[in-house]
């Protein structure tokens, strides 16, 4: 996995999703600095041991999930909605190879202009049937969100701002080659874990 910053493991630090960079490195000490900057806090604002840390949360985003998923782990994605957003998409998927193309175990798009949240899957290459019911749109320009994907044995349960809002039944069988969360279109990053 060319790109992927590794840390050596301190009792402090516990790097379970690290940016995968596309220019250059960072070296150890600086990124131990953002690091140390960057400590994610519990909903009740006290520090917590993080178990994930993204020096960069910079859009377009592509992150390494250590270990992939299981049943059992949850990914959290915190920002703020863009001011005159179009859309914006969050795509957890089996690597970030272009060329094959990864498997993406589940995409969701947040479509602005007709109130959509669709949801996909694409396995070899293939499109799945889309999704799109949901029974409101949780997304508010210029307002912040808080994102959690938990993934379950049959599925990945989704929940905004603390109300599940849709079940995505896993159209990829093998939940640890999920391995990396990729975030692109109107939005601010503001906290992932």
């Amino acid at each position: 996995m060319s790109g992927v910053i590794r840390i050596k493991r301190s009792k402090r630090f516990n790097e379970s999703i690290l940016p995968r960079e596309s220019h250059g490195q960072t070296s150890p000490t600086v990124l131990h600095k953002q690091l140390d900057s960057r400590r994610l806090s519990s909903p009740l604002g006290s520090p917590v041991q993080a178990e994930v840390f993204f020096p960069r949360l910079t859009v377009p985003f592509c992150g390494h999930i250590k270990g992939g998923m299981r049943p059992g782990k949850k990914i959290l994605i915190m920002g703020m909605v863009g001011m005159n957003p179009e859309s914006f998409d969050i795509q957890l998927t089996c690597g970030d190879s272009e060329d094959p193309p990864a498997d993406v175990a589940i995409e969701m798009k947040a479509e602005f202009s007709d109130k959509q949240l669709l949801r996909n899957a694409c396995v070899s290459g293939e499109w799945g049937e889309e999704e799109s019911a949901i029974p409101y749109f949780p997304f508010i320009a210029d307002q912040p969100f808080r994102v959690e994907i938990l993934c379950e044995h049959p599925r990945f349960r989704v929940f905004v701002d603390g109300h599940q809002l849709f079940d995505f039944y896993h159209r990829v069988e093998l939940l640890s080659s999920i391995d990396t969360v990729k975030i692109n279109g109107d939005l601010q990053l503001t906290k992932l874990g």
